[in-house]
């Protein structure tokens, strides 16, 4: 292709893959940095996890994708880590973004790229997961590195499943998917993981556009049933300019708790996200009242649950697409929002946490400590 000598092989791989013994896996564990606030703050992804990101036509997975791709890292770690993008299915015009996006940010040194564009042929793009996956365990299990495995467009993957299958004249199930497809999309899946014995992981972050932003659709649906959770990008959030429009709310990682806390990433980890996620939601249901009846019913209580929504939403989710937040920065962000609120509120953080990070008390404690 580039016009340089001819490619020897290493080794060759079966791009297929082999499934892992389940005796054989370990449990995902510890933390992957991304710099997203809404990520790492409040859905944190682990090593070993698969989390895809569901999105919809229109709205900025590609960029959330290659900040992903960008930032993603483990902190505090001298471990090799590497990221294997897969792009299927994408315009020439969306494939020179991702390729001069990695190339001018200094990315590409840690980054394999594998792009399938929208005229390349069917079959190809149902190639091109396995192939990136067959990389990153590769990289994983023989260099023993922390491999993150982005996969976009896994809907338009489907849909080349859904032609083929139709080119067979195959019995067709849901909207002419072939009835096979849970158990195709659990053979990509499900090569997320570590193995005891080994330093190496796999880690995947499937992304997929819901057609008409339904939720119930064929692929989000069986990608929900096989995945350890969610990421939720919702238009309204991009309507009001909110970069990246992550809605935590819907969003979900499973296994979360088995990545934070002491000696991962902080302490106070668990319980200020359960308190953040409990007042955005709690100022998020009293917007819908106040379209009803009015913000002059409020109380001073709701009212300041209210202006707490509007905040999080442009202090803590709301960051640039090239800022990159470490997680340190995330949690004392998310201190700063809570300390609007008043202490009595935040009934779901140990007091000691409270005088230990509270903005109020963070300065007293740091004397306390020195002298």
């Amino acid at each position: 292709i580039d016009g340089g000598p001819e490619v020897i092989p290493e080794d060759e791989w079966d791009i297929h893959g082999a499934p892992i013994n389940p005796y054989s896996r370990a449990y995902p564990s510890e933390f992957i940095q991304t710099g997203l606030s809404a990520i790492d703050g409040m859905n944190t992804l682990v090593r070993g996890q698969k989390l895809p990101l569901f999105s919809g036509s229109g709205l900025p997975h590609n960029m959330v994708a290659a900040q992903i791709a960008r930032q993603a890292k483990v902190p505090g770690k001298e471990e090799e880590f590497a990221v294997v993008f897969a792009a299927m299915g994408i315009t020439s015009d969306e494939a020179r973004f991702f390729r001069e996006d990695f190339e001018k940010r200094g990315a590409m040194d840690k980054v394999v790229m594998f792009v399938n564009l929208a005229d390349d042929p069917a079959i190809e793009r149902l190639i091109t997961p396995r192939l990136a996956l067959t990389s990153a365990e590769f990289l994983a299990f023989e260099y023993d590195m922390h491999v993150l495995v982005i996969l976009t467009d896994m809907t338009s993957y489907a849909e080349a499943l859904r032609e083929i299958s139709a080119a067979r004249e195959e019995v067709p199930g849901r909207r002419g998917y072939p009835g096979y497809m849970y158990t195709d999309l659990a053979t990509i899946y499900e090569r997320a993981g570590r193995i005891h014995g080994k330093k190496g992981s796999v880690t995947q972050m499937p992304i997929l556009t819901m057609p008409h932003d339904d939720i119930t659709h064929p692929v989000p649906d069986l990608t929900g049933y096989i995945t350890e959770g969610q990421i939720y990008l919702e238009r309204g959030l991009h309507m009001r300019g909110i970069y990246p429009p992550i809605n935590v709310l819907p969003s979900l990682s499973r296994l979360m708790n088995e990545g934070i806390g002491k000696g991962k990433t902080r302490e106070d980890h668990r319980q200020v996200a359960d308190q953040l996620y409990y007042a955005y939601a709690e100022g998020r249901s009293l917007r819908e009242l106040v379209a009803v009846v009015g913000e002059e019913a409020l109380t001073d209580r709701d009212r300041q649950y209210l202006e707490f929504a509007d905040r999080y939403e442009r202090e803590f989710v709301n960051q640039g697409p090239y800022e990159d937040r470490d997680i340190e920065t995330t949690l004392d962000l998310g201190w700063e929002l809570l300390a609007s609120l008043p202490e009595g509120e935040l009934k779901r953080i140990d007091p000691a946490f409270i005088e230990k990070y509270h903005p109020k008390y963070r300065g007293k404690t740091a004397a306390k400590s020195s002298g």
